[in-house]
């Protein structure tokens, strides 16, 4: 990965921007936190202070969450984008999220108390992805065209949100609101205890990122150049379904599904680094992704006291002008 001057001078920014956000980020509570009790929360917690307990509890695990999956549902967007040659694909279009929707519906309208507690609901949802990422995994195997593919991940999000919507109409008014809920997705259903499970298979999905990027960078060229160039294709294929399966699944079941910034992230990525290196896309998705998810936090926090609003809400306000705008600009 080659960077030259340009790319520097903006990753240096981002580099700068993002301890900056964070500590934004950590401070935009309603409650006004000391510096001490940020220190203490992490390497002396001591469980009997409020201001601890914040901090541990809630803004930690939501300053995470937050980091890991803007970039990881833009890294995840970009590996779609790249293997569907379809600048407007996102890391939802494989139906991976649908497969959660479906199983959390299952989980929260059964009525068994274990399956609606908030540990019953992430495990479905991680099932869900689970069970969806290898029925795309083995549809990948019986078609050649990575277009037959894509409709058969919209057809499997078409069916499953079928089924959805029939548990909705015979669910109570109590187990369809808590759907409704988590469909909004939401960076505050994280606990510290979480944050092993997600940085673990965060880890996994970004270690197998790195060895993808050199056919990822032949991926661009087509299919056909590609395979001349001795790039095996469908496992190629098979890899990116995996980490994107990986991404989107973990952070899907911790938060629910989080609208637009795999979609609009990448394309602004490849706006602003106007290059089809994959290194420096994909480390400017993980900047990006996650400075723009904070921001998005932070706008919440600040207006919590007077108006709740889901960040999936707030993503697809932001997002959806966006998308509009690529999509006129490729009709011009």
């Amino acid at each position: 990965m080659i960077l030259n001057r340009k790319h520097k001078i903006i990753f240096l920014i981002l580099i700068a921007l993002l301890p900056l956000l964070l500590g934004i980020h950590l401070f935009s509570g309603e409650i006004n936190i000391e510096f001490k009790h940020f220190w203490n929360a992490i390497f002396q917690f001591n469980d009997t202070n409020t201001s601890e307990v914040i901090v541990r509890e809630f803004r930690i695990p939501r300053m995470v969450i937050a980091v890991i999956a803007g970039g990881g549902l833009s890294i995840a967007g970009l590996f779609m984008q790249t293997m569907f040659n379809n600048p407007l694909a996102g890391p939802y279009i494989l139906g991976i999220n649908s497969g959660s929707s479906l199983f959390v519906a299952f989980s929260v309208m059964s009525g068994i108390p274990f399956l609606t507690s908030n540990l019953g609901t992430i495990s479905s949802s991680l099932l869900g992805a689970f069970i969806f990422g290898m029925i795309i995994l083995s549809f990948s195997y019986l078609v050649k065209s990575h277009i037959s593919l894509l409709l058969i991940g919209i057809m499997l999000g078409g069916f499953a949100s079928a089924i959805v919507s029939i548990l909705q109409s015979l669910s109570d008014p109590q187990e369809l609101k808590q759907f409704t809920m988590w469909s909004m997705g939401s960076l505050q259903q994280v606990e510290f205890e979480d944050l092993s499970i997600i940085l673990f298979f965060s880890m996994i999905g970004a270690i197998s990122s790195l060895f993808v990027i050199k056919p990822l960078n032949a991926l661009v060229l087509g299919e056909s150049q590609a395979l001349t160039l001795g790039i095996h294709v469908k496992y190629v294929r098979l890899a990116l379904i995996i980490i994107t399966a990986i991404l989107t699944g973990v952070i899907t079941a911790f938060c629910g599904p989080i609208a637009f910034v795999g979609l609009a992230v990448p394309n602004l990525v490849k706006m602003i680094f106007k290059t089809q290196s994959h290194g420096i896309l994909m480390l400017g998705c993980f900047f990006i992704g996650s400075l723009f998810l904070i921001s998005c936090d932070i706008i919440i926090q600040l207006v919590e006291s007077s108006i709740h609003i889901p960040i999936n809400a707030l993503t697809s306000i932001i997002g959806a002008p966006f998308v509009i705008a690529i999509v006129l600009k490729r009709l011009a």
